[in-house]
């Protein structure tokens, strides 16, 4: 394999890495159950330039460059999806991202008693979780 070929699969592998953590930390940030903390911010940048991605990244190289890109396009790239989805749902709107205002479902709506739905709240007790 050619040098140039290696350099490419390190590139495209430490910004898939940067993306997958990118979104994950969207993810965490949209689903929290309380209210954000100090230890939040600490974590966050834990995550954007701790020493565990600087040994596997170093700091001014193309790697550590293709990884912030990464974190660049997974975070927002998981706000651009929720748009979208929001955008071509009959159920959402924009209001949704203000306090999670939603249509109701209609009666010819079911969820069937076998069946485990695909997010439980926790504070369901018939959704068969243990908290």
């Amino acid at each position: 394999m050619s040098e140039r070929f290696l350099i490419t699969i390190q590139l495209l592998g430490a910004g898939g890495f940067g993306a997958i953590i990118g979104w994950f930390v969207y993810y965490i940030n949209r689903y929290r159950k309380g209210d954000v903390q100090f230890s939040d911010l600490t974590t966050l940048i834990g995550i954007l330039g701790g020493g565990a991605v600087l040994a596997l990244f170093p700091a001014k190289s193309a790697l550590f460059g293709a990884y912030g890109i990464g974190l660049f396009l997974g975070f927002f790239g998981y706000f651009a999806f929720l748009l979208l989805w929001v955008r071509i749902s009959k159920n959402f709107t924009v209001d949704w991202f203000l306090d999670g205002r939603r249509r109701k479902p209609t009666s010819s709506y079911e969820i069937p008693d076998d069946e485990r739905p695909p997010m439980a709240r926790n504070d369901d007790p018939s959704d068969g979780f243990d908290d």
